[in-house]
């Protein structure tokens, strides 16, 4: 009764934050409260990757920015639009903080291949630039000590200790060293990503701010991931190194000519945006070695920040192992995770989770992990990255918050690592891929909220005075009240059992057998949370239901009110223009950018509420679920 107790006091808190949170008028952006300052810089990248540093003046505008950049690098403005993260500047720029990274692309990002995109002389740049060779654009909570890294850097730089090229990798990324020619920073430049304009390994062929090897992940946007997935590392509880966002100017960088990737034969100095990560001396990575004698609390601690983030690429090469003992065995070692660009992805993804059958993640939580999990703040961490990292999108923020709170509560209910992980992790079965039990939880949310926004349309137009009577002159204050009890009639729940993710062949069968008997189910076991889903969810053959109205007849599982026939994404922005306007639909089945904040709020609720049934379900099932069928080390053939 106390975990009952403690998990409704704790969903009632949770729901009242998100409706303070957004109380009174929608909430607003937190980008728009930072004050001007008196004069500011801006790093301006084209889509082909070069970089120019504008000094702001009162009067500047987006007008005046994009003339400065058609003087100093003789380029084009016509048809181009100047984007802060997911705003379309027009002319005012005070939401602009100091030394933010601006995007300078196309209206329209197709192009013929006629007409190729040249990147600018070094000497076309230094005659506006006055900026040294490295700029910290961001930085997470080392600030101090970064930049003591960077003074060390320029130093080295100007003695002739150049940079070193990285072999491995499908991008870009070079080791900066310190005057001792020791490496002491790794520097992965945005528009050498794959498929960026200047990605030196041949991997080329869109322009920034198209969909990359992660279709919700843009070319150019890595960087700003390696650095939030720090910031995000509160009190470096996972050990994530120090990262910041960089503008930095070196001849070593690649740059392409014309569009087939040619590299150029002559090295320029060129300046680029870039995430500058601290470098960890390490023994080898997690590929190495056998897993097995892996301290738990690393595991833990870096899965809890991989479903905090969604990483969608943590796999054994971005885990450096340390010796931390000194003798020539494995001894006692530590774990440091890297390479977090492929975080906080725009739409719910598959994420791949190496660590997901290893035994650690098997084992329960320890007291330590709980409280942090606890102190997580979703909406704290929202705002947090709307002040440093502006450039961050809000559909990425909102993936944050939906992960977060899944972690939250899944912790609370008493999942292990690994039960939360392959909760988020997709399911091949056959040559289809089938959605995760955490988007079909978000698509449930979805049509519960569709759903309750139809019944207060029809309420709202009268269309529901036979069923409740309402007088006139009581319209208006019942009318709210008479949606919820409608809503509760629908969203009513009894205890569950079964699988959650039964195949489209069985939804019939599966709907008939609950329809006659789910009035008179009695839970046979004793989980003490058998119960704690009565009165906050849609059964499970509702949510089956939903399931096949979704796609019955269609080869894929994708959410209709997610994309346009067209293959584009639905526009709902009004006054300013979204950037997500004009992004291909992608193949995700769970989007969060497509609802306005009061509907966002209302989703949230109706999210939370289908979670403990989950996993209620989840841990019921638990014990006869057979091996799921994953890609990489664990896929079976």
């Amino acid at each position: 009764m106390y975990l009952d107790q403690k998990c409704s006091v704790y969903n009632r808190m949770a729901v009242a934050a998100f409706k303070g949170f957004f109380n009174g008028e929608c909430r607003e952006d937190k980008r728009m409260e930072r004050k001007p300052y008196a004069r500011r810089r801006v790093f301006v990248q084209t889509e082909t990757g070069c970089v120019m540093g504008i000094e702001l003046d009162r009067s500047d505008n987006a007008h005046t920015v994009k003339r400065k950049l058609q003087v100093a690098l003789n380029i084009p403005i016509e048809e181009r639009s100047l984007i802060y993260g997911d705003m379309v500047l027009k002319n005012d720029l005070s939401t602009v903080r100091n030394d933010s990274p601006l995007l300078l692309t196309r209206n329209f990002l197709h192009r013929s291949s006629s007409t190729p995109c040249l990147s600018p002389t070094a000497k076309d740049i230094q005659q506006t630039d006055q900026s040294g060779p490295i700029e910290i654009l961001a930085c997470a909570n080392h600030l101090s000590s970064t930049k003591e890294m960077v003074k060390e850097i320029v130093k080295a730089m100007k003695i002739g200790i150049d940079p070193i090229p990285v072999c491995g990798g499908l991008g870009g990324a070079y080791y900066f060293r310190n005057r001792q020619g020791d490496n002491c920073a790794i520097v992965k430049p945005t528009d050498e990503e794959p498929y960026a304009p200047n990605n030196p390994k041949g991997f080329v062929g869109k322009t920034l701010g198209q969909p990359g090897l992660k279709r919700s992940v843009r070319v150019g946007e890595t960087g700003f991931r390696e650095v939030a997935a720090c910031l995000l590392d509160h009190d470096n509880f996972a050990n994530v190194p120090s990262t910041a966002l960089v503008k930095v100017t070196h001849s070593i960088f690649n740059v392409n000519d014309g569009v087939n990737g040619n590299k150029q034969q002559e090295r320029k100095e060129v300046s680029k945006i870039a995430s500058l990560q601290q470098f960890i001396s390490h023994d080898f990575d997690a590929s190495d070695h056998g897993t097995s004698s892996f301290p738990v609390a690393a595991v833990h601690r870096i899965g809890i920040l991989d479903i905090h983030i969604l990483n969608t690429d943590r796999h054994a090469g971005n885990l450096l192992v340390r010796k931390i003992d000194g003798d020539g065995g494995l001894g006692q070692v530590e774990l440091v995770p890297i390479d977090h660009g492929l975080c906080l992805p725009e739409n719910l993804e598959d994420p791949y989770f190496e660590w997901i059958h290893w035994p650690q993640a098997s084992i329960p939580f320890s007291e330590d992990e709980l409280e942090y999990i606890s102190h997580l703040d979703p909406f704290q961490d929202a705002e947090m990255l709307r002040m440093e990292l502006p450039m961050i999108r809000e559909a990425c923020l909102r993936v944050l918050v939906v992960c977060t709170i899944f972690l939250k509560e899944a912790a609370v209910f008493g999942l292990c690592l690994a039960e939360i992980g392959e909760m988020m992790s997709r399911e091949f079965r056959g040559q289809e891929e089938e959605p995760s039990e955490l988007e079909f939880i978000c698509i449930e949310a979805k049509r519960l909220l569709e759903e309750r926004n139809m019944l207060f349309e029809k309420v709202k137009a009268g269309e529901s005075e036979c069923q409740f009577e309402i007088d006139c002159e009581e319209e208006k204050v019942d009318l709210t009240s008479n949606v919820e009890k409608k809503l509760a009639s629908h969203t009513s729940c009894r205890p569950l059992g079964g699988n959650i993710r039964s195949p489209l062949s069985k939804l019939d069968e599966n709907v008939e057998e609950w329809t006659e008997e789910e009035e008179n189910v009695i839970p046979s076991r004793s989980d003490e949370y058998a119960f704690v889903a009565l009165d906050r969810a849609p059964t499970v053959p509702r949510l089956l239901m939903s399931m096949k109205n979704v796609s019955t007849g269609e080869k894929s599982w994708r959410h209709g009110s997610a994309m346009q026939k067209d293959g584009y994404l639905a526009g709902t922005s009004s006054g300013n223009r979204s950037v997500a306007e004009q992004l291909p639909g992608s193949t995700s089945f769970v989007k969060l950018d497509d609802m306005s904040e009061e509907e966002w709020v209302q989703y949230l609720e109706h999210f939370q509420n289908l979670l403990f049934p989950a996993f209620s379900n989840r841990k019921a099932g638990s014990l006869g679920q057979r091996q799921r069928q994953r890609l990489g080390t664990s896929c079976q053939f």
